[in-house]
């Protein structure tokens, strides 16, 4: 068989996704406080026989934008509210029955422990369908909340990720897969033998085991990860099964999928261990003309400064001191500007404006914007995927459900007919959808 790709669709446990738009859409049905609206996109997205669905997260309302959160609340910045993910897909782990379902939890502010029991929990009442997206969490609100003065700097924060995942893996694996005997007959619940004893001392973490819950159906949930800068990545090369990536073109997302690969094999592991998925915002319509025109009406109810907000939080740096024409460029060659937060403006497009960054990050946080037909769409997406730009794609809608719908009913059938898509799930479990090897103990 021939190469097939990924699909995962991205939400937010909250009003606003890539598209700060989303809440207000009129095709938007419901409100993110109601269950329903969770479910019924899981249902679509099953129905389009998508591998997995996963909540991004972030922990708290960011002040960023000259040290307030009155615009972020007032006009719906991306963290201005947000559920705990993890209820939700333990209540849409009902609502389905082959769909991955994947949780953000971060290594700053839980313990392994924490992780450890909650995603085997959702391993198992899904049947092996979990997913960990791994996070390091981003500002100094998150770290406010959770009681400390400023959020831990960038390198450490990987550095104790490395550690909390070697941690939580030992958890994982401290059950061996038939400890759990459950012999009703003989009265026997599980074999000691094949519990064992998890005796971690580190940097960050002191541990002692095992874990309570035994071995998932998976043995344990697959691994997501975001990070784009270089220790990022290189985090993301060690661990990761899937990487979540925004990409503007395909030399781009080439350049990106080359770089991953190449860190993958230099960690021991074979490249394509770890699926690159490349995030995109679809505009389905009867003609490109009518695609065109809903992208519009959608970028149209995305405010330009809220952009800037979410932009400001993600930075962890205060950009209400420029002036809208101000290039990053300039923000970037400033002295006090920290390296990380220069890095990162130069990885956006020096040349860009403020006001034109804030745009582009109310409409889609720079996320492609694909309009089309579903055969145009598909089309689109066979290049990239053909010209070696991912392994799959992250839809992320622009209005819930129709976004999901429309690429499902309009766009999975061309994949298919291309030979690029399944027409049946082969499997039970995510690891089988994303066609990963068996896990060694």
């Amino acid at each position: 068989m021939s190469r097939q790709l990924h699909l995962a669709g991205f939400l937010l446990a909250g009003p606003v996704v890539h598209s700060h738009a989303l809440w207000r859409h009129p095709e938007t049905v419901g409100d993110y406080l109601d269950p329903q609206y969770y479910a019924r996109s899981t249902r679509v997205l099953e129905d389009g026989l998508f591998d997995f669905l996963f909540f991004a997260d972030r922990l708290a309302v960011g002040d960023q934008m000259g040290g307030s959160r009155e615009q972020a609340l007032r006009y719906g910045a991306q963290d201005a509210t947000r559920l705990d993910p993890l209820p939700i897909l333990a209540y849409l782990a009902g609502q389905t029955r082959r769909l991955g379902l994947g949780a953000t939890r971060s290594t700053t502010y839980y313990e392994p422990a924490h992780v450890a029991r909650a995603l085997a929990t959702l391993d198992h009442l899904s049947a092996g369908r979990a997913a960990w997206n791994i996070v390091t969490s981003m500002n100094d609100s998150e770290g406010r909340l959770f009681g400390k003065d400023r959020h831990l700097e960038h390198d450490l924060r990987y550095d104790r990720a490395d550690e909390f995942v070697e941690v939580t893996l030992k958890l994982w694996r401290s059950w061996a897969p038939d400890a759990l005997k459950l012999d009703r007959e003989r009265g026997i619940l599980a074999d000691p033998a094949g519990v064992r004893d998890v005796a971690h001392q580190g940097q960050w973490f002191k541990v002692e085991g095992p874990l309570n819950i035994p071995r998932s159906p998976q043995g344990r949930p697959v691994l997501i990860q975001a990070g784009s800068s270089g220790r990022g990545q290189r985090f993301g090369a060690r661990w990761a099964e899937a990487i979540f990536t925004i990409q503007a073109d395909l030399p781009a997302m080439r350049a990106f999928r080359e770089a991953v690969r190449r860190q993958v094999v230099a960690q021991g592991r074979e490249a394509d261990q770890c699926k690159v998925l490349t995030a995109v915002m679809p505009f389905v319509g009867g003609s490109e003309a009518e695609a065109r025109a809903r992208r519009d009406r959608h970028n149209a109810l995305a405010r330009p400064q809220i952009g800037l907000v979410t932009l400001a939080a993600q930075l962890n740096f205060d950009l209400s001191g420029f002036a809208l024409g101000t290039r990053l460029e300039a923000i970037a060659k400033r002295s006090d500007t920290p390296p990380a937060v220069a890095e990162k403006l130069r990885s956006l497009g020096p040349a860009l404006t403020l006001d034109e960054l804030g745009r582009l990050y109310a409409g889609s946080v720079r996320v492609p914007q694909l309009v089309g037909t579903g055969a145009q769409i598909a089309e689109q997406l066979e290049e990239i995927f053909e010209g070696g730009g991912c392994d799959g794609f992250i839809v992320s809608p622009g209005y819930l459900p129709g976004s999901f719908a429309e690429f499902a009913e309009s766009v999975v059938p061309h994949l298919q007919r291309r030979g690029l898509f399944r027409r049946a799930y082969e499997g039970a479990t995510l690891r089988e959808h994303l066609g990963l090897g068996p896990l060694e103990d």
